[in-house]
């Protein structure tokens, strides 16, 4: 009799764990959810086209770009970080792909092109880093100093030019759908968001990230490496900003040293309308989805009730500054 209770404590003790570690996964995503849902309850009563299988697709296509950012932007704010050059860094990617791959230029091919984006993404990240975690520069600073150093080197490489046409089968990633409904490029995104998810919640390596957020000093004194997962993250993030590049790339046919322009906001929002605190310690990839979709949703909104997009400025910003005042409030009331 014993050794069956012990036994229904043992099972309900492991489902109880499993409980909470999916719950993890999506911590922190209720509110946010609840928001998307009323604001898709409200597209969908207010337009004819919001709530079609095209329109939901499009939707997804759109917020590839920003899904992929916003996962390297999670991994930053939980350590208490920021990085404002996302969108320089993804522009400067995507530029040195066109230059290495393009026949006008290099042609050395769509495979180095690629590998040579990523690496100079990273590197981008990395200094970054080191600025942070060896000059002492607040991170705000230092990601403001990559993000002028980047778009200058994007636009230097071509003299401001812009690089059109890529091969067929580039292209093809974003447009063509695999299944009926999945491009490469979304599949992409989704797969990175499992990933990194499952690195956050169930990995130790992710877990520091948290500690790291809660407070630097604590968990350098517990024997993480604070300064080594701090270079590497903001590594990370660059190099996801460089793979965001290559998808506007595909999706555009065409690199510019401009692209990018405002994305670190939508980022940095996106992560936080998810849950995320500007404090650290807190947020989830699970959260930053949600919020990626309150974004791409909203703007998509806007374009079908026919909004100007000097309005949509507008009301983009109001819904960052309510994210951030929510943050507030909420760590006000811990």
């Amino acid at each position: 009799m014993a050794v069956s209770n012990d036994a229904s404590d043992l099972k309900a003790g492991a489902q109880a764990a499993t409980g909470a570690k999916l719950s993890a996964l999506f911590a922190g995503t209720m509110g946010p959810l609840i928001g998307l849902v009323l604001l898709c309850l409200a597209l969908t009563l207010t337009t004819d086209t919001f709530l079609t299988v095209r329109n939901i697709l499009n939707v997804l296509d759109q917020i590839t770009v920003l899904g992929i950012m916003a996962i390297g932007m999670t991994l930053v704010i939980l350590i208490g970080g920021i990085d404002l050059s996302v969108g320089s860094v993804l522009a400067l990617a995507a530029m040195v792909m066109g230059f290495v791959a393009h026949p006008d230029y290099l042609n050395l091919g769509m495979p180095a092109g690629i590998v040579a984006a990523l690496v100079v993404a990273g590197l981008c990240g990395l200094v970054s880093g080191l600025l942070v975690t060896v000059t002492k520069l607040p991170p705000f600073i230092a990601t403001l100093a990559m993000m002028s150093v980047a778009r200058g080197l994007g636009n230097m490489i071509t003299d401001g030019s812009q690089i059109v046409g890529f091969p067929d089968w580039f292209t093809s990633l974003s447009i063509t759908r695999h299944f009926g409904f999945l491009s490469v490029t979304v599949g992409l995104m989704i797969v990175l968001a499992i990933i990194f998810a499952i690195f956050l919640n169930y990995r130790a390596t992710g877990r520091s990230l948290y500690a790291i957020g809660g407070s630097a000093e604590v968990a350098r004194l517990s024997g993480i490496p604070v300064k080594s997962l701090t270079n590497w993250v903001y590594a990370i993030c660059g190099v996801l900003a460089g793979l965001a590049g290559i998808v506007l790339a595909a999706r555009l046919d065409s690199v510019q040293p401009s692209s990018g322009l405002g994305y670190e906001l939508d980022t940095i929002a996106a992560v936080v309308i998810g849950g995320a605190s500007l404090s650290g310690g807190v947020g989830s990839i699970g959260g930053t989805a949600v919020g990626v979709l309150i974004i791409g949703v909203l703007r998509n909104g806007l374009n079908l009730l026919g909004v100007s997009p000097f309005i949509q400025q507008v009301v983009i910003g109001v819904v960052i500054a309510l994210a951030v005042a929510t943050d507030t409030w909420r760590r006000r009331a811990q």
